[in-house]
Formats: structure tokens, sequence, C-alpha cells
């Protein structure tokens, strides 16, 4: 569904603000870790236990209300718990909240409104966004992903190409992209797409094959770079409506 997000990194400014809090900071970081490594081994509820006590530790934290979401959100499809969606719909909402461009979030609480039979409020959460948004990429993937997923390739490209005109050296756009005309049957232009996307982030060990998959099939002799291989409960917020 999506990544965890362990928040390892701490600015010098953030530590001069937060100083008196950097006990509870650092007991944050290390909760949302052992959650993510008991959500990897399938422990969705010991892993939420784990990200409430973040909360806990950090209400502010953003990262933290993001991983409950999602081990509520896996929770919730897995054992068909309509509390824990509904609880986790409620935590998406309160860490954008706390950061109102988190892609991951929003990511998440676009696939759980699909998952609920709400597919035009995941729209409108994420049309929303790249309103607010103008100067990022992301609230257009993530557009482009969802109407992938609907069906709807040519609208998902064109939302592709205008997230590469804000960011032209986005991975994850040239990367969808490259799979929107493959899967049209363009290989040369997601060859291209592909290619640009690893010379960017090399991290990315299936593109790569796919990249040598294609070069293989056009006989094309384009240099290939070579990767290795490569969530955020609990405060009471009212959260605004964002669908």
């Amino acid at each position: 569904m999506s990544r965890f997000i362990q928040a390892k990194k701490i600015t010098l400014s953030l530590l001069a603000l937060y100083g008196l809090a950097l006990v509870g900071c650092s007991a944050s970081q290390a909760l949302n870790s052992e959650g993510v490594r008991l959500y990897q081994n399938g422990n969705y509820s010991q892993a939420a236990e784990q990200f409430q006590r973040a909360i806990a530790s950090n209400p502010k934290s953003s990262n933290s209300y993001y991983n409950l979401a999602s081990a509520l959100h896996k929770n919730g499809k897995l054992y068909n718990r309509q509390e824990d969606l509904a609880q986790a719909e409620q935590l998406y909402n309160q860490c954008l909240e706390y950061d109102g461009n988190h892609a991951e979030c929003y990511r998440g609480l676009a696939v759980l409104l699909a998952d609920t039979n709400r597919p035009d409020a995941a729209f409108r959460l994420l049309e929303g966004w790249a309103s607010r948004s103008p100067q990022l990429a992301d609230p257009r993937i993530e557009l482009a992903r969802l109407l992938e997923e609907t069906n709807n390739a040519p609208q998902a490209s064109a939302r592709l190409v205008e997230a590469l005109a804000i960011d032209p050296h986005n991975s994850r756009a040239l990367t969808a992209l490259g799979r929107l005309r493959e899967s049209a049957g363009d290989t040369q232009q997601a060859l291209a797409d592909y290619q640009r996307s690893l010379a960017i982030n090399r991290f990315q060990p299936a593109i790569a094959a796919r990249v040598a998959s294609l070069q293989a099939a056009t006989g094309a002799l384009s240099p290939i770079v070579t990767p290795p291989n490569g969530t955020r409960t609990v405060q009471q917020l009212q959260p605004s409506v964002r669908y």
C-alpha cells in the first residue's frame, strides 16, 4: 500500500527549537522503528501499539500518524475490520493536519477511499492537493497513479507530463511514464524514460531489468545504469474536509 516513515533526520534548527523534547523525539523514532519491524513481519496489531506509543511520545509527528494509519488500514483490509478502516481514515487526515504535503499520507488515504468504494472522493482529495500545491510534482504523480488504476491511461500520461514540467528530474514520474508508454507499445520512448529515471535514481532494480529486456528486444545500445536493490493516533484534532 505505502511505505513507512521512520523520521531519522533532525535538522539543527529543529534541534534548537525542540531541544527540551529531544528525549521524546528519540523515543518516538525508536518506537516507530520497532513498529516498522513488526509491520514488516506481519504483526500489524503489535505495530499499531508501537505507533500509538510514538504518538504519545511526540503528539505532533505527522510520520507517526501516517504509520499508525497504515497499520490499521492493512489490518482492516486483512480482517475486514471496518472500525480499523474508519480509524485509519481519521489518522491519515490527522497526519495531513500536521504536514499538508505528506505524499505518502495522501497516497494511503487515496487508496483507502478507493478501497471503501469512494473513488470520486479519492480524486477530489488528490485534485485539491494539486490545486493547493502547484509547485509540487507529487500530487500529479499520485493522480496519475489513481487514473492508471481506473484504466484512464491517457489522462494518467498527461498528469505525468505535467509533473515532469514541474520537476524534470523526478525519477518516479519518469518511471511511471515509461511504464505507461511501454504498455501502449511505444517501447523506444519507454526505454528512454526508464534510462532517464535510472540516471537520476539508480536504486531501481526492476527498472534496470526492464531496460535490459527492452534493449535486448530492440537491439538498442544505450548504456544501462546498474543499481543495487533498493508509515506515521492519538490526539484528537478536527481535520479539514479535503474530499
